[in-house]
């Protein structure tokens, strides 16, 4: 078993290294709105998501952004959280969650015209994530500390659930002191398998739709920020300080990959070409034209950090990340 190198804070919590801002996790007050802000959608935003013409994106003090144009304008909704939100998925047009700290978790059902909230725990100190749904009634959240929560009643209810993935070994000696690894974001390449990449250089697999997990081997020591399901069994992993590795066979066997660069590697999207990128910080675009065997870096002159990247509808990119959320039309 690898000596895996504990990396301080939670996963993804990209305010910290985006402009090296500390957001502190202080819980918020119950009736807590979110402030209309002008330049809301310049600020620090982590994550976003695209579905059927719809574009959201989340960040700090409980932003929550929506684009009906392909991310071209943005237009700001008042959600009941301040908190920072560090993800959001959208299962469709109109059903969505977005997930933050204090553990908190909001969810639409028209299209991010409003928000509820449904669950917040900020005595856990436990942050959230990332989140996804198999499909608008079942649904997992996860977050530091092996936090995992699930839902099988479209997101109205959630109730944690153990997270205890199938050691490849020391399995009594890793878990004597309980799980308590950061679980940084969740892949579906299609099907009942799942990925989870995750801090410390851990990764795990589960074939029967996250019922079971299972630790696979690992190739790098630091914290994995996500994974990139790619045709077959291929998978991209990567993480920080650049590091990025491709699977043939699910995971059970890693190549590194050449990337030229050092910078936290964030997100990655296959985009409706065929082409596959990876973004990260310091406006890292890392792209593929042969389905993600090799990759030529596109450093952005802005060198903004980007922590997330969508396509829309009609072909365009949206950088989301530091300075908010940014349309472009080609790489």
């Amino acid at each position: 078993m690898i000596d895996r190198v504990r990396q301080g804070g939670p996963g993804i919590i990209l305010a910290l290294l985006l402009i090296g801002t500390a957001f502190p996790l202080v819980a918020q007050d119950e009736g807590d709105l979110s402030t209309i802000a002008p330049l809301a959608s310049e600020s620090l935003l982590l994550d976003g998501a695209a579905r059927d013409g719809l574009a959201v994106v989340v960040g700090e003090r409980g932003h929550v952004l929506v684009s009906r144009d392909q991310g071209r304008t943005w237009d700001q909704k008042q959600v009941p959280t301040v908190s920072l939100l560090t993800a959001v998925y959208l299962h469709d047009g109109n059903l969505g969650w977005a997930v933050g700290h204090d553990a908190v978790i909001l969810r639409t059902r028209d299209g991010g015209e409003t928000w509820d909230r449904v669950h917040y725990a900020p005595e856990e100190e436990r942050p959230l994530l990332d989140v996804w749904f198999r499909d608008e009634t079942n649904g997992f959240a996860i977050g530091a500390y092996g936090f995992f929560l699930v839902t099988e009643d479209g997101g109205a209810t959630w109730a944690p659930q153990e997270f205890a993935p199938v050691e490849e070994d020391d399995a009594d000696d890793f878990y004597g002191g309980g799980f308590d690894y950061h679980l940084n974001h969740l892949s579906n390449p299609g099907g009942d398998r799942l990925f989870i990449a995750a801090e410390a250089g851990t990764v795990y697999r589960s074939d029967d739709g996250g019922e079971n997990w299972e630790s696979l081997p690992s190739p790098y020591e630091g914290s994995f920020f996500g994974s990139l399901p790619l045709e077959g069994d291929a998978l991209l992993l990567f993480g920080l300080r650049g590091h990025l590795y491709r699977s043939d066979d699910a995971g059970e066997t890693w190549n590194l990959l050449d990337t030229s660069t050092t910078a936290m590697l964030t997100d990655g999207i296959r985009l409706q070409d065929g082409s596959v990128v990876v973004a990260g910080l310091s406006g890292t675009l890392l792209v593929s034209r042969d389905g993600g065997l090799t990759f030529t870096l596109i450093q952005r002159e802005d060198r903004l950090g980007i922590s997330s990247i969508l396509q829309t509808k009609d072909g365009g990119l949206i950088l989301v990340g530091e300075g908010g959320a940014h349309r472009i039309e080609e790489l």
